[in-house]
């Protein structure tokens, strides 16, 4: 049996763009493209919000053009009365959180009028994940056009929930001239199973994350291509995977989880 392996996931490898677009400035375009390609998402909007009563908007990428403006005013005040509020405070250092299905009736009139009627919304999901004393709320919204998600859809956003919320906010978690291989060497240096490679071994899993050929790889760190094999399928062995899937797998579950 395999410990690490999650090629069953139906999520596996759905959301890499995004997982590997982490720290990278074009990660906002990258995220929405997948959460569209996934889940028929029309626009995403991210907030913090911590225990102290503090509310930022971090991103709003999509096809609402009012979407700047609604982050505000959401940070500004509308976070208080939002109604999944407790949902999410409640949520606070346990797993992800995939928060209820979208109904009007849920908010308040003022709230429903800005939020939803005069920007053209008409469905939402959301989901949201603490780390330490930070909750970053993720929201995905379908204006009239597109129509309401269906059950396919939803069912698509509630298996790549997890990985979406982690991604996300180890994406604004790291230092604005992080690298994509900056942030995987952390995770590789820290987290186990990946810190229990050799060095070696860290180096080719991490360049094969990043899209690196075999042939690339070899140039990059300088060894023969037969070597490069080697060490993947030592690393593979002690991961007890046997492809690029089940590494993807390993590395969104260490993003998803309290320490992401």
């Amino acid at each position: 049996m395999r410990p690490h392996a999650m090629a069953s996931n139906p999520a596996v490898g759905d959301v890499t763009p995004a997982v590997l677009a982490i720290g990278r400035p074009d990660f906002p375009n990258i995220l929405i493209d997948t959460l569209r390609r996934q889940a028929g998402v029309g626009h995403c909007m991210v907030f913090a919000l911590t225990r102290a009563g503090a509310a930022r908007c971090l991103l709003d990428v999509g096809n609402i053009p009012t979407g700047g403006d609604l982050g505000a005013a959401y940070a500004g005040q509308f976070h208080e009365s939002d109604p999944n509020r407790d949902t999410l405070f409640e949520g606070e250092g346990s797993a992800p959180i995939v928060l209820p299905s979208f109904a009007p009736r849920m908010y308040g009139a003022r709230y429903r009028k800005i939020f939803f009627s005069d920007s053209d919304i008409v469905d939402k999901c959301a989901t949201a994940i603490w780390v330490d004393d930070t909750c970053f709320y993720v929201n995905f919204y379908r204006i009239t056009a597109q129509g309401r998600f269906g059950d396919a859809e939803r069912a698509r956003l509630q298996a790549i929930a997890p990985a979406i919320g982690a991604s996300v906010a180890r994406h604004f978690q790291q230092a604005a001239t992080a690298t994509p291989d900056q942030n995987l060497a952390a995770l590789f240096a820290t987290r186990a199973p990946l810190s229990a490679l050799t060095p070696r071994e860290q180096d080719v899993c991490r360049r094969i994350l990043l899209g690196l050929s075999s042939q690339a790889i070899s140039q990059t760190l300088g060894i023969s291509v037969h070597s490069t094999l080697t060490y993947r399928k030592r690393a593979y062995e002690r991961l007890g995977i046997s492809a690029q899937n089940e590494l993807f797998a390993i590395v969104l579950r260490l993003l998803g989880g309290p320490r992401a």
